[in-house]
């Protein structure tokens, strides 16, 4: 054994001194190895709906009401089970609306913690007890923890126990308990939570879902290319700033940035105004910041000539005399020929006014301690992508070129494609944020991850001016990546899969970031089931869009399956009606064999830690390591 090994063995051996403590977690690990494994939901594109999503989480995309109906079927009407799963969904608010109706007594609170509990015991099934009660709220893990496993002997000593114990809880703090049970349920429901982009934009309450996440007990994050937006404006980048405000601004998402963040758009306002008077407040302060927009970005085009989107500088272009601008080679006529911030000379170039508010803009966003922190957040918990479990995960594209390979970009003087290109660029991100000192072209890059054509979070040529300033809709066809031709290929998805290493006989990409289009027939399932896009328009505005509210893909035990959603109506009309969100289950793959931990990537860490122990306790009975003394109470 070498030096260094030994050491570490020794190291090892200061965490379980003694031959009973290091076979107890042999045994321990091993056991773990043959459990089933915990149950992963995937989401993508929520854009700010947290009423829908909150419910979503609540109700674990229809898991809990699907286990309900199964153990309670023949035992409680459909009513009774929804205002059960109404209860643990919402169980500060469906309790306070059920007291106000006088519908709560002592026999309800028993009858009601009987069928959580047993709830809650069926779902920890597929867990280690000491797993369960890690999840259990603090205040009451020992006593559901005893109640969740009392048996029946010879004399039901353990009945009276578990009698006693309930009757004391619902003399003492019924509500309570109730509350920390719904919250275990939801707990043992979902193992693992996976968002594959876009949390920000569109609707208007992001920064109340980040807070939703951060109390999650486990998930990750697929930067999505609305997420580096946001992120490229905490950081700094005005470019990043200006898209982040005009969008706050075109979609009325105001609340975010001003009640979210503490983000004062005032000044920009009074811009507006003084520029633009015929218009109103917020119109007049929408034209400002695109203008700004679009000269911020001019300047990042032209000092980043590796970026090779010299195509999207049109300001230079615009001839206000027959009202045009230049674009792709044509000429298309303005919507607005009014610009008294635009000097033909120099139009790329702010004025002092326009400097000031960017100036006070960027301040405000890196002076925002929320929003520092939900970006911190996104960061720690979040990456390019993801490789869990046999299933790669990534929100926009493999940038791809017209034969079907793998895009070259060159960038940062290295020629980059495929996982590499996804390397740099978290890499880049992550510097440029946690760096005292801003980098110009790192910053740039932020902004360059959001709208480049060739960035892997966006994939497609962004149209902003040309839907902003011509009614010409022929401008505005956004051209896609190749990717979105080819990855409906088997082969395609094949070689993505051993790129970023993984084995495509098993695995699969989860994909988001393009809404299907189920109203026109497109289907979410792609390559025989290689490639899985889950945009299934959760924010209302795509409703319309894809016919439906959302997907959740589920991977169990028993193999992957799709929860389609509608639209869901309100939080009141849930706890008045015990309406659910109605969802349709599609089964994806079914496993032959039950998916166990040792399957997984937890799996090989612990065989990996059991092969460690195993060699620890070789070296314990051979005597090159002595064990301490074993002391019995």
């Amino acid at each position: 054994m070498s030096e260094d090994n030994m050491k570490y063995m020794k190291l090892l051996a200061e965490k379980y001194p003694t031959l009973s403590s290091l076979e107890r977690e042999i045994i321990n690990l091993s056991a773990i190895l043959n459990l089933p494994k915990g149950t992963e939901h995937f989401m993508s594109d929520i854009h700010g709906e947290y009423e829908a999503f909150c419910h979503i989480l609540n109700n674990c995309s229809g898991v809990i009401r699907e286990k309900a109906e199964r153990i309670f079927r023949g035992k409680l009407t459909d009513a009774e089970q929804g205002e059960l799963c109404t209860l643990i969904y919402y169980p500060k608010e469906k309790l306070a609306l059920l007291d106000k109706e006088n519908a709560v007594n002592h026999e309800w609170y028993r009858a009601t913690l009987e069928q959580m509990l047993e709830l809650a015991g069926d779902l920890s099934s597929k867990y280690t007890r000491s797993k369960v009660r890690k999840a259990m709220p603090r205040d009451f893990a020992y006593i559901i923890d005893e109640l969740m496993h009392a048996q029946r002997d010879e004399d039901d000593n353990q009945v009276r126990y578990h009698n006693e114990i309930l009757e004391t809880v619902l003399r003492v703090d019924a509500d309570g308990f109730v509350i920390a049970l719904a919250e275990l349920i939801k707990r043992l429901a979902v193992d693992r939570l996976h968002i594959v982009g876009d949390i920000f934009d569109r609707g208007d309450s992001a920064d109340k879902i980040i807070e939703l996440l951060m109390r999650h007990p486990c998930v990750d994050i697929e930067w999505g290319n609305h997420d580096i937006l946001w992120m490229g404006a905490a950081c700094g980048s005005d470019a990043c700033i200006a898209n982040v405000v005009r969008n706050c601004i075109k979609y009325r998402t105001l609340s975010t940035l001003e009640n979210g963040y503490g983000i004062s758009l005032r000044k920009l306002i009074r811009l507006g105004q003084e520029l633009y008077p015929a218009l109103s407040p917020l119109d007049a302060a929408l034209k400002a910041i695109t203008v700004i927009q679009f000269k911020l970005e001019g300047q990042v085009i032209l000092r980043n000539s590796d970026y090779n989107m010299n195509d999207r500088l049109i300001l230079h272009t615009i001839d206000l005399d027959d009202g045009s601008f230049l674009s792709e080679g044509k000429r298309y006529p303005l919507n607005d020929t009014f610009f008294p911030t635009l000097e033909s000379a120099e139009p790329y170039r702010l004025t002092s006014g326009e400097e000031k508010v960017v100036r006070d803009l960027r301040q405000a966003f890196l002076n925002s301690a929320r929003l520092q922190s939900h970006i911190t957040f996104l960061f720690e918990h979040g990456g390019m992508y993801r490789r869990c479990n046999g299933n790669l995960l990534y929100h926009g594209c493999v940038p791809m070129n017209e034969s079907g390979s793998f895009e070259t970009v060159y960038l940062f003087g290295e020629q980059l494609s495929g996982k590499e290109y996804f390397d740099i660029a978290d890499e880049v991100a992550r510097l440029v944020f946690f760096s005292a000192e801003k980098n110009l072209l790192g910053l740039d890059f932020m902004w360059y991850l959001w709208c480049s054509p060739l960035s892997p979070l966006c994939g497609r040529k962004l149209k902003t001016f040309e839907r902003a300033f011509t009614d010409d809709k022929s401008a505005w066809h956004e051209e896609k990546n190749p990717y979105y031709h080819y990855y409906h290929e088997e082969f395609t998805c094949d070689r993505i899969l051993e790129e970023f290493g993984l084995d495509p006989k098993k695995a699969h990409v989860i994909n988001g970031h393009t809404p299907v289009r189920t109203v026109k027939g497109e289907l979410p399932i792609r390559a025989g089931g290689k490639l899985l896009v889950i945009d299934g328009g959760f924010c209302e505005k795509y409703h319309d869009t894809t016919g439906i509210a959302g997907y959740t893909l589920i991977y169990n035990s028993h193999g992957l399956r799709l929860k389609t959603h509608r639209p869901f109506r309100s939080v009141e009309e849930a706890l008045k009606e015990n309406r659910d969100i109605i969802s349709e289950s599609q089964i994806i793959e079914t496993r032959r064999h039950r998916v166990m931990v040792a399957d997984t990537d937890d799996g090989a860490k612990i065989k990996a830690a059991i092969a460690d122990l195993q060699e620890l306790l070789y070296l314990y009975r051979t005597g090159a390591i002595r064990p301490q003394k074993e002391r019995y109470q």
